[in-house]
């Protein structure tokens, strides 16, 4: 069972910024990226944008299980935060792409220009530090199935 005050921690974390760093892996070859992403706090899930030509692109398309990392750069190690998480990368067709097109470009206006494929990052397992809560603090939500 997830603590909700840890869910609401970390879905405010995710919700206030928008870049993640994700690792691909298949048939032997790994490859990591950073993709602007957002939230939809709801289903836990990031969106964003790559195409499939891109090393990653391609090795998700291929399997779609993906680890990572949202972090920020604070100057002093008492103010860290960050992610680290595992979820399953899916190409979104049809009305499923709208729907994250149009989320993913209310909150980045010049990707309306953009053609790349929009995926949708299900969250499957987080665990966030953050040492404003006291040093090394941890937060876990894991989803249930």
């Amino acid at each position: 069972m997830n603590d909700p005050d840890d869910v609401k921690l970390i879905s405010r974390y995710l919700s206030k910024n928008h870049v993640l760093a994700l690792c691909a892996h298949a048939e032997g070859d790994i490859w990591s990226a950073n993709c602007f992403y957002v939230t939809d706090v709801e289903r836990m899930c990031l969106y964003f944008m790559t195409e499939l030509k891109t090393r990653h692109g391609s090795l998700m398309h291929k399997n779609p299980q993906v680890v990572g990392t949202i972090a920020t750069q604070p100057k002093t190690i008492a103010l860290i935060k960050g992610i680290q998480y595992s979820g399953t990368a899916t190409l979104l067709e049809g009305e499923e792409d709208k729907v994250g097109r149009a989320l993913y470009c209310k909150h980045f206006p010049v990707a309306i220009a953009m053609k790349a494929p929009v995926w949708q990052l299900q969250l499957n397992e987080i665990k966030m530090t953050d040492n404003t809560l006291g040093f090394g603090k941890k937060l876990m939500w894991k989803r249930e199935i």
